[in-house]
C-alpha cells in the first residue's frame, strides 16, 4: 500500500476522532521499531493509542483482523514508552480504526490489550 493511501486513511481517522472530541497529540509516533499511528486524548482523562488499517478489498479478511499479535506487542511497547515519557497516570485505551476502499470508517474501541 502506498504511503499516500496510508496517510489518507490516517487523515480520515484523525477527522473522525476530532469530531468525537479527541485532541490529537501525536501522529506516527515511533519508539525503536514500534509505531503508533495516532495518539489522542479525550477530556484530559483518557489517552488513546490508535492503529489505522486501510484495505482496498476484503478478499483476505476484514481490516481489523490484520492487527497481528506482533503488531499489538509493538504498539504496547511504544505506548509504554510514551506513557512514561509524559508521566501519564490516567486511563488508557487501544483502538483500531478501519477504512475501506469506499472511505467507510469503523472505530473499534478497546480493541486489544
Amino acid at each position: 500500500m502506498s504511503k499516500e493511501k496510508g496517510f489518507a486513511g490516517e487523515s480520515l481517522g484523525i477527522s473522525h476522532l476530532e469530531k468525537l472530541g479527541f485532541e490529537i497529540i501525536e501522529q506516527n509516533y515511533r519508539h525503536g521499531r514500534s509505531e503508533v499511528d495516532i495518539i489522542a486524548i479525550l477530556d484530559n482523562r483518557l489517552l488513546v493509542f490508535v492503529e489505522v488499517k486501510l484495505r482496498t478489498h476484503t478478499a483476505y479478511g476484514e481490516p481489523e483482523t490484520f492487527v497481528t499479535k506482533n503488531q499489538e506487542r509493538k504498539i504496547l511497547e511504544a505506548a509504554d514508552e510514551y506513557i512514561l515519557a509524559i508521566n501519564w497516570h490516567k486511563g488508557i485505551r487501544f483502538d483500531i480504526i478501519t477504512v475501506d476502499a469506499q472511505g467507510r470508517l469503523e472505530h473499534f474501541e478497546d480493541a486489544f490489550y
